[in-house]
C-alpha cells in the first residue's frame, strides 16, 4: 500500500458506449447492428455541446448486453441502459449526466440477462 494519495481524477464519468460488431448470423446480434456507432456518435457530441465537465464518452467493444442494445453503461456508478434514438440519448444526457438522476425505463438491470439458445 502506498503512503501515496491517489491522484484528482482526470475524467469524472466515463460513458462507455457498445460498438461491437458480430457476423449478421449470429442469435445474439449486435449494438452495431442496432446503431450503435450512430448513436454513440450522437451521445459524444451532444454531452459536449452541453459543456458537461469531466465526462468522457467511449466507443466501447461488447459489454455482453447484445440482446438488449446498443448498450451504454456508466462509471463510477455501474449503471446500465439502452439507448434506441435521439430521444433517448438526450433524456440520458439530461436526467443523468446534467441532473444526477436515473432513467427508469431505459436502465438495464443486473437481472436481465439474454435467453438462452439452444
Amino acid at each position: 500500500m502506498s503512503d501515496q494519495s491517489d491522484p484528482e481524477l482526470y475524467f469524472s464519468t466515463h460513458v462507455f458506449c457498445c460498438t461491437n460488431q458480430r457476423d449478421p448470423s449470429d442469435p445474439r446480434g449486435s449494438c452495431h447492428a442496432r446503431g450503435g456507432v450512430g448513436l454513440r456518435n450522437m451521445f459524444k457530441k451532444k454531452a459536449k455541446s452541453a459543456g458537461i465537465e469531466g465526462v468522457r464518452v467511449n466507443a466501447a467493444g461488447c459489454l455482453d448486453r447484445c440482446e438488449f442494445g446498443p448498450a451504454i453503461v456508466i462509471y463510477p456508478e455501474g449503471i446500465w441502459y439502452t439507448m434506441q434514438n435521439e430521444a433517448d440519448v438526450d433524456e440520458i444526457i439530461q436526467t443523468h449526466l446534467i441532473e444526477g438522476g436515473r432513467v427508469e425505463r431505459l436502465m438495464l438491470k443486473p437481472d436481465q440477462v439474454p435467453p438462452q439458445t439452444d
